[in-house]
């Protein structure tokens, strides 16, 4: 008997996608690789390393040793600069909101993620969001720079991203777990929901940006939640990333720690995904 195919779906979430990284090492040990993976946002970024035939571990020690050096961070944000007086003075004078979430994407891409879709892998479906459009955009083909720049253009942090007459901005607005896209491409599709929630603090009444950033968030847990009552994945795994705040990379390893009990847990249900389907060994890599 053949053994299933494993597709997954990293969902979108900023820095609480960092545990994604722990679903990734959980389908190494397994012996698994997927036919399929889709991605929104940070989901889109790590889905690429997944697809760019990357381990959890080198993930994991690219991660680590990049934002736990704040001289290196601050080196990759150098790059994120506008390359021009021009570009400096078109557009809104801060910086913030008017960041190219390209340029800052590929400061931060490992080298072993290749600039376009056709040199990975493992196909890669990458969501975005058309702004003007209101509705959701499946990119797969052509620069995956720009497609994952796209995906994670956050409004209010990013400036969106013009593409075939499109203003993209971040996936996660519209899908943020694209798990649909795969249910017809293998047998068991893996989604891993990173959206979280927020988490109360001393004070009983948020302030208004964590009202802000809780609120969306809320709406978000409500749309992926109908979603997975009507066609529900074959294994969801949600990481306990509550609290976390989406731009909280600099406490990659705290996160990475807070969030280990996701590698087991991914493990399991992807186990009992494969037993169900009536074959519990995983062949190896």
């Amino acid at each position: 008997m053949s053994q299933p195919t494993v597709a997954v779906a990293l969902g979108g979430g900023g820095a609480r996608g960092l545990a994604h990284i722990h679903v990734i090492e959980a389908i190494d040990e397994l012996g698994l690789r997927p036919v399929a993976v889709s991605g929104t946002s940070i989901g889109a970024i790590m889905g690429a390393g997944l697809a760019a035939g990357m381990r959890g571990k080198e993930i994991r020690e690219y991660v680590t040793s990049t934002f736990s050096d704040s001289a290196t961070v601050l080196t990759r944000f150098w790059k994120m600069r506008p390359a021009s007086v021009r570009e400096m003075l078109s557009g809104p004078r801060t910086m913030l909101g008017n960041i190219d979430s390209q340029r800052a994407v590929k400061a931060f891409l490992p080298s072993e993620i290749p600039h376009s879709f056709e040199a990975l892998e493992t196909p890669l479906q990458v969501l975005a969001t058309d702004f003007y459009g209101q509705r959701s955009i499946v990119i797969e083909q052509g620069d995956l720079v720009e497609a994952l720049g796209a995906s994670a253009a956050l409004p209010a942090i990013f400036r969106p991203v013009n593409k075939d007459g499109m203003a993209l901005v971040d996936g996660g607005i519209q899908n943020a777990l694209p798990y649909e896209l795969l249910l017809d491409k293998a047998d068991i599709v893996v989604a891993v929901d990173v959206v979280g929630g927020p988490k109360q603090a001393e004070a009983s009444i948020p302030t208004r940006i964590e009202a802000l950033a809780g609120a969306s968030q809320l709406m978000m847990q409500a749309t992926t939640r109908l979603k997975c009552q009507m066609h529900p994945p074959h294994v969801l795994i949600t990481p306990p990333v509550n609290g976390i705040g989406v731009l909280d990379f600099l406490k990659a390893e705290k996160i990475l720690t807070a969030t280990a009990e996701t590698r087991e847990m991914a493990k399991r249900s992807i186990a009992t995904a494969l037993d169900n389907s009536g074959n519990s060994s995983a062949a190896p890599i």
